[in-house]
């Protein structure tokens, strides 16, 4: 007789068999409007709940037939590639298998009792895919239901539509956040939709559990992605030997009720401030004659040799912020560089001796914006927290006086006083306040009452303003109350190809004034589309002669910022028709002002004698395929 050990102790699933059963399982209950627990199956299947459990949760081997018998309950076929023999140390196929990764699911406190909603949202390269399949087949055999765009969008489904119902559904966001991060469009736009979610929610989901592979927690991510980010606890995975680890990190998380989650992972501690422009000053020194090509994305390091400057913008800018009464209004579309450009200007005052603080409105919360008083109660506290000074608004804010009134009491008598060197206040996406006019109005005419104040009295001399925005100004104003119409106007433009030809040398690329035409037939003088083709040319990724079959592919460098837009597109109709008459042959060009003004914040067209145009090349080629 066979020794006991050397018996099969039965079947275990795969992976794939795993995952063919759960996707099975997920459709009866959506199908049926059921909660999919083990009495259901078991009412459904006829195999008891505690073979059914040790089946989905992998830890030991179940008899072949009742395995077929589950699978032919949801209308499955069991294949030789779905199961493995259950015995310590059998199968090629093992490391496949849940045997080392899901031995912790004996531990009953992270088995959730209620299934929750999870989308995972990587990078469909590995190490970041094959992470997220494992978490994918973790977390079903756990008992929670799983999205993953790549698994779960079918051929013809409207991929953009689907991943905001899904985000809209999901109770977590699992973030696998590749090195490529500071680069991806579509991951901070998604990011940005489930912290819009959030705000709208009074509990607050989706939940954000972002998890870096591959690079440091203290690696800085894109501008945007670090604002959305911030005082959200991250994890990094190194190796396989993590993903145990922080697999069970994530399910005791998803077992603990969510009402108590949330204050649990955004706990605040003694943090980088997103909006912390020093922290991306890399200090005084000069930028190297050459350097390693940079990946683009988001705002350029002020000692970067890749900053290309556009004179006289930056020596103005340098000068006027200096003054008494200095204000700047810098507007450009997005990705033209407005934000390099402040923290220039920031940078160039610090160095002077000046206080300086960055404030950028994109990042802050919408709940911010729901009264005046509210929002200016914000602005003072976070002003005063970033000077170091403690929050005293209690002694310096009276009911009877009105929010605009206090608000000018606690600069004027409190944080203006409590300095001594001039204060440069830096206010980037100052376009998003547009949208809530009852706050709008109020709060720009503050901003230029206080730089008429500094023309008469020495207190608000110290004050100079940096304003940042994206489009032409759509509230209506009195003349004397905006602070649109004064100080110095800067209206950012392209790269010309003196300035491309400059930037293509900086990163190793000796071209002609020919070469140079060939990029800017293409992407114009845009300087992020610019910067993009230039590292991937300079990586040797691909060479300018392949640049046109390249650029409007699914996979092609262009593909996760074009993507972006068109996403961005479809989720306001109107503007989509009106992309769709710019990019027209037989259409007149002409829009209304509102819808103008979208699209060319944007940055997607350009205005010439009162038309619009596409901005460049690949625009007009990209969306004339896709909308």
């Amino acid at each position: 007789m066979e020794k006991k050990s050397k018996r099969d102790r039965g079947r275990i699933l795969t992976t794939s068999g795993l995952k063919k059963l759960n996707e099975a399982i997920d459709e009866w209950k959506q199908q049926y409007n059921l909660r999919g627990t083990l009495v259901e199956i078991e009412a459904e299947s006829g195999v008891g709940s505690d073979t059914i459990s040790k089946i989905r949760q992998g830890r030991v081997g179940a008899d072949l037939s009742k395995i077929q018998q589950l699978f032919a309950a949801f209308s499955l076929t069991l294949d030789e590639t779905d199961h493995r023999s259950g015995k310590q140390g059998s199968s090629s196929t093992e490391s496949e298998t849940l045997g080392e990764l899901l031995p912790i699911l004996n531990n009953e406190q992270i088995v959730s009792q209620n299934s929750s909603q999870v989308f995972i949202s990587y990078r469909s390269q590995d190490p970041d895919q094959e992470l997220a399949r494992q978490f994918e087949t973790a977390l079903t055999a756990a008992g929670h239901q799983v999205f993953m765009a790549a698994d779960h969008i079918r051929l013809g489904e409207n991929w953009f539509q689907r991943i905001n119902e899904e985000l809209k559904r999901c109770d977590y966001l699992l973030l696998f956040l590749p090195p490529q991060s500071a680069q991806s469009e579509l991951l901070t736009y998604q990011v940005q939709l489930a912290k819009e979610l959030q705000f709208s929610r009074p509990d607050r989901k989706p939940i954000i559990l972002p998890i870096r592979v591959g690079f440091s927690l203290s690696t800085p991510l894109n501008h945007d992605l670090r604002g959305y980010l911030y005082r959200i606890q991250q994890r990094e995975w190194r190796s396989p030997e993590d993903s145990v680890v922080i697999l069970k990190e994530v399910l005791t998380l998803l077992a603990t009720s969510p009402e108590n989650l949330a204050p649990e992972i955004e706990e605040e501690k003694d943090v980088q401030n997103p909006e912390e422009i020093s922290s991306i000053v890399s200090g005084s020194r000069p930028p190297l004659p050459a350097a390693e090509p940079e990946i683009p994305g988001g705002q350029i390091d002020v000692a970067s040799t890749f900053y290309m400057e556009r004179p006289p913008i930056e020596e103005r800018c340098y000068q006027t912020i200096l003054q008494p009464s200095g204000l700047i209004r810098i507007k450009a579309p997005r990705q033209m560089g407005k934000t390099s450009l402040m923290a220039r200007i920031l940078h160039h005052a610090g160095e002077a001796g000046y206080r300086t603080v960055p404030l950028s409105f994109q990042l802050v919360d919408k709940e911010v914006f729901s009264n005046l008083e509210q929002f200016l109660k914000w602005f003072c506290a976070y002003v005063g927290r970033e000077l170091s000074l403690p929050n005293q608004l209690d002694d310096y804010w009276d009911d009877i006086f009105g929010s605009k009134v206090n608000c000018k009491d606690y600069f004027e008598k409190y944080l203006l006083a409590q300095i001594d060197t001039p204060l440069v206040l830096g206010i980037d996406e100052i376009d998003r306040v547009f949208q809530y006019p009852d706050i709008a109005e109020d709060f720009l005419g503050l901003l230029r009452a206080w730089h008429e104040e500094s023309k008469r009295r020495a207190i608000w001399k110290k004050l100079r303003l940096l304003m940042v925005h994206s489009t032409e100004v759509y509230i209506p104003m009195n003349i004397n109350q905006s602070p649109f119409n004064v100080g110095l106007p800067i209206d950012l433009p392209e790269f010309n190809q003196q300035q491309i030809q400059d930037l293509a040398s900086r990163h190793n690329l000796n071209w002609s004034a020919s070469e140079v035409e060939k990029l800017m037939a293409i992407v114009g003088g845009h300087p992020y589309l610019v910067r993009v083709a230039l590292y991937h040319i300079s990586k040797q990724d691909l060479t300018l002669e392949d640049l046109p079959e390249n650029v409007t592919t699914e996979t092609g460098i262009y593909s996760d910022h074009l993507r972006r837009h068109l996403w961005n597109l479809e989720e306001h109709p109107e503007l989509v028709e009106a992309m769709k008459n710019v990019i027209s042959e037989s259409s007149s060009r002409q829009l209304t002002g509102m819808l103008g003004f979208k699209l060319d914040s944007l940055g997607l067209v350009k205005w010439d004698n009162n038309k619009c145009y596409p901005r460049c090349e690949l625009y007009r080629q990209y969306f004339q395929a896709h909308l």
